[in-house]
């Protein structure tokens, strides 16, 4: 019987998905005992044929495809935990490259019964080659930028809110139900919300890494920014106790909007909106510094600042939005 089952969603992932199926097959844990489930939302690129050419040159690890007519990420990990016959659900993402002792850091950690779901930390590589990239992928590890989410910042192992993507028993879906198909993005914080309010404990051990890589422009980074802020606000209506500060760029927009509206018929506005614009400016220009200095790289005194900008402006307004259309 398979033992473990890695679970994967993806869509459109030709630059990627071998990568990370040659990642799986370099794990140290027993490959006689793992599968790969790729729940594929129709990919229409070469997905599937690069999929189709790693299964022809590597038989000894089974990889099955199973389709995601939804293309949306929670009924991709439903689809493929249906058809997982492991005891040990790890979840991947076609984006990650994970450690060769990923899956059996992951099987040790539940098996000793550190957490219910648990995962370790990213380390972001770039998505591109040039400067953009780089100060994309610095940002998406700054405080600044992400705010106190230990996955993106490491520590010490401990119980957190959430783990990027996670590895957990088969039977924890019984016991706390599946993900949630109504959210398109932010479905894992909500999953680990529930296993939390069960009393389950959410695992973060920092000796269970994987590289992920960022997105590769600004637009890509404002699309993706924007998409968490508007389903991170759905998702709050319905667990309020989640909130972390992290999650006040929604606040810090607004205040932007509102000062600026008021500054029309009251200086006093005028001034305080004076003031937040400058002590946000000396705080992207200090983190641009601090990175740009420690990696010898100029360009990222410029790149970093506007990376971080872009994330707090897009997931703010599409957080904004969102409690706007409710």
């Amino acid at each position: 019987m398979t033992c473990v089952s890695i679970i994967v969603p993806c869509y459109n992932e030709q630059e990627t998905i071998r990568l990370l199926l040659e990642a799986i097959y370099a794990q140290t844990y027993p490959r006689q005992d793992l599968e790969v489930i790729v729940a594929d939302g129709m990919s229409t690129d070469r997905t599937r044929q690069e999929i189709a050419a790693f299964q022809s040159s590597h038989p000894a690890l089974p990889v099955r495809v199973v389709e995601n007519p939804q293309r949306i990420i929670p009924a991709g990990l439903n689809v493929a935990v249906r058809a997982a016959q492991g005891e040990y659900i790890v979840r991947l993402d076609a984006h990650s490259t994970p450690a060769p002792d990923y899956v059996a850091r992951c099987v040790a950690a539940l098996q000793t019964g550190a957490g219910d779901n648990v995962g370790g930390v990213w380390e972001i590589q770039p998505g591109g080659a040039d400067w953009r990239a780089n100060s994309i992928a610095t940002a998406a590890s700054h405080p600044l930028g992400v705010g106190d989410a230990r996955y993106r910042l490491g520590g010490s192992a401990q119980a957190v809110d959430t783990v990027p993507f996670g590895a957990f028993r088969r039977s924890l879906v019984d016991r706390v139900g599946w993900f949630d198909e109504t959210l398109l993005t932010n479905e894992d914080y909500e999953f680990n919300a529930r296993i939390r309010r069960a009393g389950g404990t959410v695992w973060m051990d920092p000796s269970i890494r994987s590289a992920y890589r960022a997105r590769s422009s600004y637009l890509e980074l404002a699309r993706q920014y924007w998409r968490y802020g508007y389903w991170k606000a759905r998702m709050l209506r319905r667990y309020p106790e989640t909130f972390r500060w992290r999650q006040l760029a929604g606040v810090f927009v607004l205040s932007f909007a509102v000062l600026g509206l008021l500054a029309i018929w009251f200086p006093w506005a005028g001034w305080l909106l004076a003031l937040e614009v400058g002590v946000y400016l000396l705080g992207l220009f200090l983190a641009g510094a601090q990175v740009a200095l420690r990696r010898r790289e100029a360009a990222l005194l410029v790149g970093v600042p506007l990376a971080i900008a872009t994330m707090h402006f897009a997931w703010g307004s599409g957080f904004i939005w969102s409690m706007i259309k409710r």
